[in-house]
């Protein structure tokens, strides 16, 4: 084979590998920084992964709500109308969060079927829900509730 050549191949060869590399190191780190969203119904059906991050959402149960006395931990039940879960939490809950109305809960499943979560996210009004609880309501045959009026 003339030198030329060889070096050429050699070349491309290595380019091939780096690009490989780093393609194969992208989709390592993309694997491991997904959030798949998953309604009650999918986690209480055993769907949903353990000890791997997740969004669990739906509707807070009315009169789930548990505080701790003594701490900021936090548990209360979310629902999609088929399926309850509970979501347990510790830290200050945002201040849109009530019951009766969609969250996102970003955690990881425990073996007991608990969303421990480190992140809750709360609608930002009364009209809007957020896109993964709105079609889980909607996949359950039920609809979003209608808010109150305050006044």
């Amino acid at each position: 084979m003339n030198p030329l050549r060889k070096k050429r191949l050699i070349i491309i060869l290595a380019i091939l590998v780096g690009v490989g590399a780093a393609v194969g190191l992208a989709l390592s780190a993309l694997k491991q920084n997904i959030n798949l969203f998953y309604t009650p119904t999918q986690i209480a059906n055993g769907e949903a992964p353990q000890d791997t991050r997740i969004r669990a959402g739906g509707m807070v149960e009315k009169g789930s709500l548990q505080r701790s006395g003594d701490s900021l931990d936090v548990k209360f039940i979310v629902t999609d109308f088929n399926k309850s879960v509970t979501i347990s939490y510790r830290g200050i809950l945002p201040d849109l969060f009530r019951e009766g109305q969609g969250i996102v809960a970003l955690g990881k499943l425990n073996a007991d079927g608990v969303v421990v979560a480190d992140e809750v996210l709360a609608k930002h009004d009364e009209k809007y829900m957020p896109p993964e609880v709105t079609k889980a309501l909607k996949d359950s045959g039920q609809s979003a509730p209608t808010p109150a009026k305050e006044g």
